[in-house]
């Protein structure tokens, strides 16, 4: 498909612009923060989105499409903090459910990450933001995280990572007090 544009013509009409990826992980990510039922629209129907939503079903949320690119999420309960090692390793986004289930539960077991290899990408700076909050992190095969309350603190992010903001933005969104990042 292509677009040819004449000039000395208005254009007119409308166009829906398609969901994105890197706003919609992180929403589907944050429906753990509550256990209210949360509706989402104009989700991307793509692979990450699909295994995001397959992620959060084994955690205990209900998925429901309700139309293309819509869908009602709620977990009433977290059944399990434990993020499946054979989802996580096809998307990189599964390490943002890191903040969430920390905040929800004050604890997760997250195995790496996986997806697509674009380059190296560090994962210290989301731990470091969740330490300052209050967690208490180990690694052996998997990355562990506990936190028996989280508390808000002004975090300095040594690197500037727009998804280890996000998960400390939503770990921060149940802390107690003020964060400042």
């Amino acid at each position: 498909m292509h677009y040819e544009i004449e000039g000395g013509h208005p254009l007119k009409g409308r166009i829906r612009a398609s969901g994105n990826k890197n706003a919609a992980l992180p929403c589907l990510a944050a429906t753990l923060l509550t256990s209210e039922p949360v509706v989402l629209r104009n989700v991307p129907e793509i692979e990450d989105a699909h295994v995001m939503m397959e992620i959060l079903k084994t955690l205990g949320c209900s998925v429901e499409k309700l139309s293309h690119g819509e869908y009602r999420l709620a977990t009433l309960d977290v059944k399990s903090e434990e993020v499946p090692p054979h989802l996580a390793k096809k998307i990189r986004a599964s390490i943002l459910l890191a903040g969430p289930l920390l905040a929800r539960v004050g604890r997760v077991i997250l195995p790496p990450p996986g997806g697509d290899v674009i380059g190296q990408r560090r994962l210290d700076t989301h731990f470091l933001a969740l330490q300052a909050l209050g967690a208490h992190f180990a690694m052996g095969g998997f990355f562990e995280l506990n936190a028996r309350k989280l508390v808000g603190t002004d975090i300095f992010l040594d690197e500037a990572s727009v998804t280890a903001t996000e998960n400390a933005i939503m770990a921060a969104a149940l802390a107690d007090g003020t964060t400042t990042i």
